[in-house]
């Protein structure tokens, strides 16, 4: 949310009532910027005349001169979040209760559109869930990284795991797809859902039916217990296909993935996101991953910057961007700095620490010094 041009935070204020956080001027690519929060407490019936109003700041300001720079973020940045916010706030007095303010009955309306699952009566533990837990060895560990609870008692929702060794990121054959489909009507009350980080999800799933769907779903290669570790990696698919990109990503993410094959270590590490982008138009996110790989061309040759700290968060002021650690890498080297960026990690971690926790405990420099340490100088 904070990494976009407008953002929209919704929660409850100390009287139970629903309020909105709007942001603005966040934004990836060749000048990453953390959104500000423009207005605070707005009550939810004004949501779209201030996203209006937002809007018509960016229309009537914006650099219309330089398209690298007509984007909300260098506007907001120009002006400083707090101008900007009271431009907002004063157009959107002209906006103010007028036609687009949202209703009770409006969205009541519209709620009709997107009608509940009917969803069966069950209890929220099943006896014949808990007997696999106890005993198969492979299926708890499944549970753990890829079935999430969810808010109707009985059911589940998983993540169909698109990271295999040896397949890039998020891909998967017509096959493969074919048997999704087949177990979103058989299990899931008909919906997939794709997901950021390149998986699929079937959302509706009978905690009794989980054992059934996992053996399932360990024949098509979509079990891989790794949702939000290290190999769970989001890759932009690089040069491989886009010209845009100066250089490939799916074989650096393989290479990695190779690389850390072991999924008992990969388990032991935690949480660690890992993305990367064949430019600098950030398709990959990778400045908000906590390891986060950009393709560079440095004379006609592909090379790879390293960030680390980046973190995509939750909530309205979660997000960091990640920072340059120094110089960067040839294709060959990315496995070997990955490994000693995770090595350090390893060796200064205290009390079961998430990778980004260690890395705002200690800071960039021992990561730096690892990686450079026996490295012959290469391209700034």
């Amino acid at each position: 949310m904070q990494i976009h041009d407008l953002g929209v935070y919704l929660k409850k204020n100390a009287q139970g009532k629903l309020v909105v956080s709007i942001l603005a001027g966040g934004g990836m690519g060749r000048t990453p910027i953390i959104g500000s929060i423009i207005r605070e407490n707005l009550p939810w019936q004004h949501l779209l005349t201030y996203c209006e109003a937002v809007l018509r700041v960016y229309n009537r300001y914006s650099r219309r001169d330089n398209m690298y720079k007509a984007r909300i973020k260098i506007l907001v940045k120009a002006l400083s979040p707090e101008k900007f916010s009271e431009q907002v706030e004063e157009e959107w007095q002209h906006l103010k209760d007028g036609p687009s303010t949202l209703t009770q009955e409006e969205v009541d309306r519209v709620s009709q559109h997107f009608a509940p699952q009917q969803y069966e009566r069950l209890a929220d533990t099943d006896a014949s869930f808990e007997k696999h837990l106890l005993e198969n060895s492979g299926f708890p560990r499944w549970v753990e990284r890829n079935v999430r609870p969810y808010k109707v008692a009985g059911y589940a929702s998983v993540t169909l795991s698109l990271k295999q060794r040896h397949i890039a990121p998020g891909d998967a054959t017509d096959a493969q797809m074919e048997a999704v489909a087949d177990w979103a009507d058989k299990y899931s009350l008909g919906e997939i859902r794709g997901s950021h980080e390149q998986n699929l999800i079937l959302a509706n799933v009978k905690k009794r039916n989980l054992y059934e769907l996992w053996e399932q779903v360990k024949a098509q290669g979509f079990a891989t217990p790794n949702i939000g570790l290290l190999t769970d990696i989001i890759a932009c698919p690089g040069g491989d296909f886009c010209s845009l990109a100066n250089a490939k990503s799916i074989p650096i993410a393989l290479a990695i993935q190779e690389r850390f094959n072991d999924l008992d270590y990969v388990h032991d590490l935690g949480d660690v996101s890992l993305n990367i982008s064949g430019c600098i138009n950030a398709c990959g996110h990778h400045h908000v991953g906590n390891i986060g790989v950009l393709g560079v061309d440095k004379d006609g040759s592909e090379w790879y910057q390293v960030t680390l700290g980046g973190e995509q968060g939750t909530g309205a002021n979660a997000a960091h961007l990640g920072r340059v650690i120094g110089p960067s890498f040839s294709a060959e080297e990315m496995s070997d700095v990955v490994s000693k960026v995770i090595d350090t990690f390893v060796e200064n971690r205290i009390d079961g620490e998430r990778f980004i926790d260690t890395y705002n405990r200690i800071g960039i420099n021992p990561f730096k010094e690892r990686v450079y340490t026996s490295r012959q100088p290469a391209h700034a």
